[in-house]
């Protein structure tokens, strides 16, 4: 996909990069607003997803109902905090074996899974 170079893009695109706590588009509008103070909260939405849909991010929908961002596009997972709400990384290893159970008595394809892990975070942890 050929697009028409955006700054308003890029600077959506490097304020993910520097957070590590999945942001949502609220977020995400209230930061590069600071950069750009005439952008509009629909700008924000349709370049998060624009950037998502092209898999230039990645867009975690959650049960809370609100989509959260990622600027880390590589395989991987994520707690879910059941008390503050945040979304962290988690590092283990790849659970794609998954997939290949799941095909096994299937008669369609499928071509991939999204896993999320509740529990609470680091921070909630060290609190209680």
């Amino acid at each position: 996909m050929n697009l028409k170079h955006s700054k308003q893009r890029d600077s959506i695109k490097e304020f993910l990069a520097t957070r590590v706590d999945h942001p949502t588009a609220d977020t995400v509008y209230m930061n590069v607003r600071q950069t750009f103070p005439n952008i509009s909260l629909g700008t924000v939405y349709r370049n998060l997803t624009l950037l998502a849909d092209i898999g230039e991010i990645a867009r975690l929908r959650l049960s809370d109902g609100v989509d959260h961002f990622d600027a880390d596009t590589s395989p991987h997972y994520h707690l879910i905090c059941s008390e503050c709400g945040g979304v962290v990384d988690l590092k283990m290893d790849n659970l794609d074996f998954i997939t290949e159970m799941a095909q096994k008595n299937f008669g369609g394809t499928i071509e991939g899974h999204t896993t999320y892990f509740y529990g609470r975070c680091n921070n909630c942890t060290r609190k209680n």
